[in-house]
């Protein structure tokens, strides 16, 4: 039975309407067609059409159209629309791989194209026209099994790509309800493959895994097939699943950063470590020490997010199982002391200065912000006891 997209939503979109106007032949293709059929929202547009990249450019640039060379060596120019980007690729296949990239030739053929995509889920296409849907390799009756399933030989496709590893977890908490055997054999023979992987890509793709809903399953199956191992020994998969239920009774939204941070042990260092070895910004870095930095309780939930903001109290908090209830509709109060107000008191210029506003700030933020009065009464306690 032929499978049709409903004429709703983006598929009736006067922008897109434009561009299948401009270049001719082309079927959506990928997470678009899927995400759909599952009645999820799209995020990206992705296409696939016989025609050369060049061809691509000038039929867009004949309609008006602008558009971005941004993969042409593998065929993708990107058309920038008004509702968004949407990345066209000349159809292809294969010639050669080496587990990290792939030397592709232009082709032809929708069911070429198709078979060297990784998962069959991936692999449906539609006609814009019509909305009718293009399977090749039995992806619709594995999206209808929530079966994440690669395409031919799962090791083969592995060996091709080796991040297709980390992708098969990710797209298995995603979209996957039954794990498939062939798939896991696969994944865990063929592990150590990962440490041939940039960093930077193997961390992206640990992030994008953490961002999902509820990852803790599919993360501790990793551990179990020895995935895990290679690109976070560090981790400890019980306080991930710990994490992600405090988030959900306490309402707060998924956050890759946070749940990276349960994973690893509370060491600032080892943190850092592994910040740098996924390729963190540096403010990426810095929340996830500050997050390691925790202890057994979070303690004050008002200290917390004036020592640390309000992002770093949320993690410490929901890492220690404290409540965030607290810090809801509080705004971190300013400190109304000066150094020029103490020099102002008589006291010189100089380290004295810092060390009498530190301890007037510890009582101030231990006593729960107290108004100007207060702090002026906390700056002459202090005063006497630093006279000579």
């Amino acid at each position: 039975m032929t499978e049709y997209l409903k004429r709703e939503g983006w598929l009736v979109r006067p922008d897109l309407a434009e561009l299948v106007a401009a270049v001719g032949p082309l079927r959506w293709v990928g997470g678009a067609v899927r995400d759909t059929l599952l009645g999820f929202a799209v995020k990206d547009m992705d296409a696939a059409t016989p025609l050369l990249p060049d061809e691509v450019i000038a039929r867009c640039k004949a309609a008006g159209i602008r558009t971005v060379p941004t993969g042409i060596e593998h065929g993708t120019v990107t058309a920038l629309t008004q509702g968004g980007p949407v990345e066209i690729t000349t159809l292809r296949h294969d010639v050669s791989t080496d587990g990290r990239r792939a030397t592709v030739a232009f082709a032809q053929d929708w069911r070429d194209d198709a078979a060297r995509r990784d998962f069959t889920i991936n692999a449906l296409y539609a006609d814009p026209a019509t909305g009718e849907v293009f399977d090749y390799f039995g992806g619709l009756e594995d999206l209808a099994a929530r079966r994440v399933r690669f395409i031919g030989d799962a090791a083969q496709r592995i060996r091709e790509d080796h991040l297709r590893i980390l992708r098969y977890f990710r797209f298995q908490a995603r979209f996957g309800q039954e794990a498939d055997p062939e798939a896991e054999r696969a994944c865990s023979a063929l592990a150590a493959m990962l440490k041939g992987l940039s960093r930077e890509r193997i961390g992206m793709e640990m992030m994008n895994l953490l961002g999902l809903p509820d990852p803790a399953p599919t993360v501790a199956r990793m551990a179990q097939l020895g995935v895990l191992a290679v690109v976070l020994p560090e981790a400890c998969v019980e306080a991930l699943a710990d994490l992600i239920a405090q988030e959900r009774a306490q309402g707060v939204a998924p956050d890759a950063l946070r749940r990276l941070a349960a994973l690893l042990p509370p060491q600032s260092g080892l943190a850092e470590q592994v910040a740098s070895r996924f390729r963190l910004s540096g403010a990426q870095k810095k929340r996830l020490s500050q997050a390691a930095a925790r202890k057994d309780e979070a303690g004050d939930a008002y200290a917390l997010a004036y020592a640390l903001g309000m992002e770093g109290a949320m993690d410490r908090l929901l890492l220690t199982g404290g409540s965030i209830a607290p810090l809801c509709g509080w705004t971190i109060p300013f400190f109304p002391l000066k150094g020029g107000d103490i020099v102002a008191r008589g006291v010189a210029a100089g380290p004295r200065i810092a060390h009498i506003l530190r301890c007037v700030e510890g009582r101030w933020v231990a006593e729960g912000f107290p108004d100007a009065a207060r702090v002026d009464a906390l700056l002459n306690e202090a005063l006497l006891n630093e006279a000579p």
